[in-house]
């Protein structure tokens, strides 16, 4: 009762209580620590938000999982939208015969390839603050998140593109 109320305390301790399961579920489906914590911190956002529909009736435990649920089939589902749109882009390249330097096409498929795997929410947030280049507190503010949370997604992203491209450059 006190959660769906908003009693910030009582969030803190359904945390406490679900927190390691979510993240197991997250890491089982997700195979990546970091996309897991990410997809945590997602599910838990999102319970806080939408904490008016939840039904005290009902245990906690499964409202959470359903959560869980729905944040995991996002991040697949951004995902397969990030491969497929690669792919849109490699073939319309193919097709208009445009043959930019092949040193340029490798280093855009490498780039594209590091995005996706960083996975949500990085990946979203590393193409609107560099992409469509968009202040990092409008980034927060598009996707309802806080702008902390933004910036270390930021350097956690670029720390792993880092990595990744010095892999592949190597």
């Amino acid at each position: 009762m006190r959660f769906a109320a908003g009693d910030p305390a009582a969030m803190q301790d359904l945390y406490h209580q679900h927190a390691s399961f979510v993240f197991s579920l997250c890491m089982a489906a997700l195979r990546h620590r970091q996309d897991a914590e990410d997809a945590t911190q997602q599910v838990f956002t999102r319970a806080w938000r939408s904490r008016d529909t939840y039904d005290v009736s009902q245990p906690t435990g499964a409202w959470f999982t359903g959560i869980t649920r729905r944040v995991i089939a996002d991040v697949f589902a951004r995902r397969e939208r990030d491969h497929q749109l690669a792919e849109a882009g490699a073939e319309a390249q193919a097709r208009n015969g445009s043959s930019p330097p092949a040193d340029s096409v490798v280093d855009r498929v490498v780039v594209q390839q590091s995005l996706v795997q960083l996975g949500p929410p990085q990946d979203e947030i590393l193409r609107l603050a560099y992409t469509e280049d968009l202040p990092l507190k409008t980034v927060a503010e598009r996707l309802e998140m806080p702008l902390g949370t933004v910036k270390s997604h930021v350097h956690r992203g670029l720390a792993r593109m880092r990595e990744s491209l010095e892999v592949h450059h190597d």
